[in-house]
């Protein structure tokens, strides 16, 4: 009888599923076709190098697991740089955390309590709404935010 079985698996697409199942299945051996649309692999995490400068095509994109053993078998394939993503806003050019939290409100206001913090929030609340119902999002019409 004639095997006409020329492939174990097809994987459409070979973004990071469709890369590291063939990946896996091509090391235990079994026979994996690949059609991706486009001219690269990697779907939106691809990257290209242009006069020494990474380029991110599709935008940056940041991987984290607090996962061991997930991170041992990425590792195996690529560099990290440590990279920590921390979002900031500069109100006034001071600098402050996003989204807020009780660091926040100790920067802006030094409130260091719970009580102190929500005094101070109930103190700005009439402003706060007025502003956002405005369309200023906390930013108080030509008053600082405290």
């Amino acid at each position: 009888m004639l095997n006409t079985k020329k492939y174990d698996y097809l994987v459409v697409g070979a973004g990071p599923y469709g890369a590291i199942f063939a990946h896996e299945a091509a090391k235990l051996g079994k026979r994996v076709l690949v059609i991706e649309k486009r001219e690269h692999v990697g779907g939106n995490m691809y990257t290209h190098v242009e006069h020494g400068v990474t380029v991110h095509d599709y935008g940056a994109h940041i991987f984290h697991t607090d996962n061991q053993e997930i991170w041992d078998y990425v590792q195996q394939f690529a560099t990290f740089n440590g990279f920590q993503n921390q979002v900031m806003a500069n109100y006034e050019g001071e600098m402050y955390n996003l989204p807020f939290n009780m660091n926040t409100f100790y920067e802006m206001w030094g409130t260091k309590t719970r009580r102190r913090r929500k005094l101070r929030l109930l103190s700005n609340a009439k402003q706060l709404w007025d502003s956002w119902a405005i369309g200023h999002h906390a930013i108080l019409k030509n008053k600082p935010f405290h």
